[in-house]
């Protein structure tokens, strides 16, 4: 409908989904925390300042924003949101969470395939201050946030 992906564009989170880590995509196999025939879960690569390791939910098929995605599956996306919220609450101890969702380039999305983001809050973190500072993080480092939550999903 409303889609801006290049042409032969190489989508950096379908690998992933399909067990696949290569040049393409900064997912690694253990950033997977939950997956189930509809949905994956993953902590995302890049970390911001105070909010390290927050987890990212994508549809394991393709679709490229919300206005391509079906109703049933953006439900599942809410329920499974819902389940992560609440497992950030234990494993983090956070004081709330906020859930982001970009769609089109002027809406900040940059990976071209649906994604929704769930950030523990805490007290002056500063979440919307440091998102344009975000950095690439090391598979290691993602890697004790992916264990703590893959125990409780």
């Amino acid at each position: 409908m409303y889609n801006h992906s290049p042409e032969n564009y190489k989508c950096p989170i379908c690998p992933a989904i399909n067990g696949i880590e290569n040049e393409d995509t900064w997912i690694r196999q253990a950033d997977i925390v939950y997956r189930d025939d509809v949905v994956t879960v993953f902590i995302g690569s890049k970390f911001v300042k105070n909010n390290p390791g927050h987890p990212i939910i994508v549809p394991n098929a393709h679709y490229e924003n919300i206005y391509d995605l079906p109703e049933n599956i953006s439900c599942h996306i809410a329920k499974i949101a819902k389940k992560v919220a609440l497992s950030l609450k234990i494993v983090r101890k956070c004081e709330g969470i906020t859930i982001t969702q970009n769609n089109e380039p002027i809406g900040d999305q940059h990976a071209f395939h649906y994604h929704m983001h769930v950030f523990p809050r805490f007290a002056d973190d500063n979440l919307c201050e440091n998102m344009t500072k975000a950095s690439l993080s090391k598979p290691e480092e993602r890697l004790v946030y992916a264990e703590e939550l893959r125990k409780i999903l």
